[in-house]
């Protein structure tokens, strides 16, 4: 029997779901901390053949996103062992950088990739305080310790240095991509790296990804149909239910709309 099962190739699989960053109090989303360990058991299964990552993302902190790519690619290093990425619905923003640590990306046809681009939103109360009656008071050591501040007008220096900052970060994503995607980008006719996203067949065609298929179809093709896939997945423990399932309700709705609408751009 133990002969049997070593014959057997096995594969290691990780999963990572949700907004990447800190997506509310107690939230299951996606960070560094909360999937180091589990990236690094998977990577350290003995006799794997390669690790698959399943992500359904459509982005979020783009220092989260940095960190677990970086540590993925270390991993896959130290260990000598090739990655191969899956994404699901959407693998956008800080979930297609994510997907740029693996070997090989695949996606369904319908999944939305790409969104190579950086966002920053907010509102603005200004009129909304004046019509109350509300008096804004703000003290500061340092003149741009305000910048951006909703309940003043925006400033236009304050905008000059936002956007430097974005292009920087856009720079750095970009540079992940090129490096892994390499030779296999289609740049003629179109701006890969405008924000932009597309479904998985359109994204074949730019080369953003290596070709469609779920996780079982394609693996069970490169590694046989007896391939064993080993899950490492994040168990939520007893006390981080029970703080979850007492925490705020204001809270909790604030979290779900504010995850809500960073998969809504992507129409989900």
């Amino acid at each position: 029997m133990f002969s049997f099962f070593k014959k057997k190739k096995i594969i290691a699989h990780i999963k990572l779901n949700g907004v990447i960053g800190n997506a509310g109090k107690f939230k299951q989303g996606i960070d560094f901390a909360g999937q180091e360990e589990i990236i690094e058991k998977a990577f350290s299964l003995k006799k794997a053949k390669a690790v698959a990552i399943t992500i359904n993302s459509p982005g979020g902190s783009p220092v989260q996103s940095h960190l677990i790519y970086k540590f993925i690619r270390a991993q896959a290093k130290k260990n000598k062992i090739k990655v191969i990425v899956f994404a699901e619905d959407v693998a956008a923003s800080g979930g297609y950088l994510i997907a740029c640590a693996g070997d090989e990306i695949y996606a369904n046809s319908s999944s939305i990739i790409g969104s190579i681009g950086v966002i920053y939103s907010s509102f603005g109360f200004t009129e909304l305080i004046k019509k109350i009656g509300v008096e804004r008071r703000v003290h500061t050591a340092g003149k741009n310790k305000s910048s951006l501040d909703p309940f003043q007008e925006e400033k236009s220096e304050d905008i000059e240095r936002l956007k430097n900052i974005q292009l920087d970060l856009h720079k750095d994503f970009i540079k992940v991509v090129e490096e892994s995607r390499g030779s296999k980008l289609k740049k003629d006719g179109i701006e890969l790296f405008s924000g932009e996203f597309w479904a998985g067949s359109k994204s074949k065609e730019l080369g953003l990804i290596d070709g469609l298929g779920n996780a079982n179809e394609i693996l069970k093709e490169k590694f046989g149909e007896d391939v064993i896939i080993k899950k490492f997945e994040k168990s939520k423990g007893w006390l981080s239910k029970k703080l979850s399932s007492s925490s705020n309700q204001i809270d909790q709705l604030a979290n779900i709309l504010e995850e809500r609408s960073i998969w809504q751009r992507y129409g989900f």
